[in-house]
């Protein structure tokens, strides 16, 4: 067991902690005849606890949405803790190839792999969060996952977005320098949109990462340079259009017509679809402008 004494660089040590947990953790599975594995080596990133982004996501998703102090001292009503002595600690789970492969070639229902990805990858995510919060623990050091383990977590209507959550993963990610929203509300990361994200709050002091970007939709050809629209040519439920994304009739298609079919082809309970997030410029990498010219 390591405490704070003992850490010389935590920014170093929680990446190291992190990526050792998915590139050598049996847990790393999809649970399928050959044991693949879910995910690849992950992004890891850092942001601030006082970060005027956190702010400005209660605005511009809704006030419900938490600041990192706001889920901290929910978890620990005694902390006296200041937002700037937060840092929040977020994470990139890349899909495993094979899921994206199988995934590329389907055009109406998701593969098995990337079906098994949203239930057992997700797992993996959810045991990863409990590594960390654990390690930090240990270590001395308060630590809450949002969305992963808080059961103060639930989803919200929105009067902007439909519905929208506490915590978005995907915007403590963007906020910690690892990624910027496309068309389909992903999060197109340099290890590309096919992933899943997961986030820690914590009282440990760690720099945050620079954003390398300005824009939130910087890395997306639809809007930097009005070309590409893939996504919305590969979404089975016609809820991608230039206009955005319809959270309502992708939520369907998810949790009732794809439900139904992986419980019918797979054997499992599970749902997914994952197609706007393959067979795309933005896959597994951030896409270049020299590709748009040939979309």
């Amino acid at each position: 067991m390591m405490g704070k004494s003992q850490i010389d660089d935590p920014a170093k040590w929680m990446e190291t902690l992190i990526k050792d947990f998915i590139n050598k953790s049996p847990e790393n599975s999809l649970k399928n005849r050959t044991n693949d594995k879910a995910w690849e080596d992950p992004l890891v990133g850092f942001s601030n606890g006082d970060d005027p982004l956190y702010q400005q996501y209660k605005e511009l998703v809704g006030t419900f949405h938490w600041t990192p102090l706001e889920i901290f001292s929910l978890t620990f009503p005694s902390s006296k803790v200041p937002a700037k002595d937060l840092t929040v600690i977020s994470w990139i789970l890349p899909q495993a190839e094979a899921s994206k492969l199988d995934n590329r070639k389907e055009m109406v229902y998701p593969s098995e792999r990337w079906a098994r990805a949203r239930i057992f990858g997700e797992e993996v995510n959810v045991k990863l969060a409990k590594q960390v919060v654990t390690s930090l623990q240990e270590a001395g050091f308060r630590a809450v996952a949002p969305s992963l383990l808080s059961p103060s977590f639930k989803w919200m209507e929105s009067e902007r977005y439909t519905f929208a959550s506490t915590w978005s993963e995907r915007h403590a990610a963007y906020a910690s320098g690892l990624g910027t929203f496309g068309l389909c509300d992903g999060l197109i990361t340099p290890r590309g949109k096919a992933m899943r994200c997961g986030s820690v709050v914590a009282d440990i002091e760690i720099p945050a990462s620079k954003r390398p970007y300005q824009d939130h939709r910087a890395y997306c050809l639809f809007f930097s340079n009005g070309t590409c629209g893939k996504c919305a040519e590969r979404c089975p439920a016609g809820a991608l259009t230039p206009a955005g994304h319809d959270k309502v009739k992708c939520r369907s298609y998810i949790f009732v017509t794809a439900k139904e079919y992986v419980k019918s082809n797979f054997g499992f309970e599970g749902y997914g679809c994952g197609l706007c997030q393959t067979g795309v410029p933005c896959e597994s990498r951030i896409p270049s402008a020299k590709e748009s010219k040939s979309l």
